[in-house]
């Protein structure tokens, strides 16, 4: 009788080990919620593109009105760290250790994420959809508990550097850069591309967050005589160039980094009429645009706004941004079945398989493994009119030429 028990109670404990730990025994999960951090620059020189944050925090309550995930609302603590990496350092401490977070999700900023990244790596918190370009990120073996939100800028700078060197053939390039991994890395994508001719067929000039503005290394990359521009930088600086050539009278060819893309963060404050032939890559379609306006996902998406984003910009593709990033958020919850622990968390966002985002571009999709951790590997480049954006040259990727 006594060993029968024994016998049961060992096979019942083996079968406990073996299911999904109870979500209340998992860091930042009850059984009716689930706790995510993010840190964003919603102040400082960065806060164009940290408005990506107000767009993730505006679907988590949207997921939250249609009743949550498995029956548990997401709290989502979103933290400005105003583009300083010593600030999302602090609110990455606070996150984890007094928030007690399951994880982070997208957070935004090179700078910051490369401060933080140690910690969060050593107290084993995964760090989903970073808002980052960066290539070095994109090393699954030194960042095992990452996964990237936007396409590298390695392969978004070599998109470029063969456009150009494709439409412009033997011409001389200048490269307007911010000076940390954002901009490094995109100049890293054209010395990658032009090898030893580097030197020969581009001039770069860098500049700082803190700095005013960059008119003075506008006009010295001007001089240089270079047949096209490229801005690898943020929508602040980004719409002061575009100023700045204009009013300078360059005819450029002018190429505008991802991160800079948006109508209403960029290309407003620059000017529409100034920032005519300017050309970016992106994987959004643009809801502004009447082309758009029978298109399921987007209708989708301006219903969505018009709730939960009133009174906002709707030319600031930040917003859209974070309703993709939404989007992705929600489709790894739901791949978690009803195990939120970290190392299942992780596991999902590394499993995407082909995933559609209504309001990408059609034919750009989302795969992750466990040796790629990149959401997004392709882009569609468009060119600015005036009104609207024109799609040229079908999906690219690294392979494309």
């Amino acid at each position: 009788m006594w060993i029968k028990l024994g016998i049961m109670g060992a096979c019942l404990s083996a079968s406990l080990l073996a299911l999904p730990a109870k979500a209340a025994d998992q860091p930042g999960v009850t059984p009716t919620e689930i706790k995510i951090g993010g840190i964003f620059p919603f102040s400082g020189p960065a806060s164009s593109i940290g408005l990506v944050g107000k767009g993730v925090i505006a679907y988590t309550q949207f997921i939250n009105d249609r009743g949550g995930i498995n029956g548990r609302k997401i709290n989502y603590i979103a933290m400005d760290d105003a583009y300083s990496p010593p600030k999302a350092v602090e609110h990455a401490r606070k996150l984890v250790e007094s928030d007690e977070i399951s994880f982070m999700f997208g957070q935004l900023g090179t700078p910051g994420i490369s401060a933080t990244a140690k910690y969060l790596t050593a107290k084993g918190i995964p760090s989903v959809s970073i808002i980052s370009g960066s290539s070095k990120f994109t090393v699954v073996a030194d960042y095992p508990l990452t996964t990237t939100g936007l396409v590298s800028y390695q392969i978004e700078g070599r998109i470029y550097a063969k456009y150009l060197n494709k439409t412009l053939p033997g011409k001389k390039y200048a490269i307007l850069y911010q000076n940390d991994d954002l901009g490094k890395d995109y100049v890293s994508a054209f010395k990658s591309f032009f090898k030893e001719d580097f030197d020969k067929r581009v001039v770069t000039a860098a500049y700082e967050v803190s700095e005013p503005t960059v008119d003075s290394q506008v006009v010295n990359l001007k001089s240089s005589g270079a047949d096209a521009l490229f801005v690898a930088g943020t929508p602040k600086f980004a719409a002061q160039a575009i100023r700045k050539v204009a009013e300078l009278g360059w005819k450029t060819q002018m190429v505008l980094d991802f991160p800079s893309g948006s109508i209403g963060g960029t290309l407003k404050p620059a000017g529409l009429e100034n920032s005519i032939g300017v050309i970016v890559g992106t994987v959004n379609k643009d809801p502004t645009d009447p082309k758009w306006e029978k298109d399921e996902g987007v209708k989708a998406y301006k219903a969505f706004f018009d709730k939960y984003l009133k009174g906002a910009d709707y030319q600031n593709g930040s917003y859209q941004t974070g309703y993709v990033q939404g989007k992705i958020l929600e489709q790894i919850l739901r791949q978690c079945g009803g195990d939120f622990s970290r190392a299942n968390i992780i596991k999902q966002a590394k499993s995407l398989k082909n995933v559609v985002v209504p309001t990408v571009f059609d034919g750009i999709v989302a795969n992750t493994s466990e040796s790629s951790n990149m959401n997004w590997t392709q882009l569609q480049l468009q060119r600015w009119n005036g009104h609207s954006w024109e799609q040229f040259g079908g999906i690219r990727d690294d392979g494309a030429e």
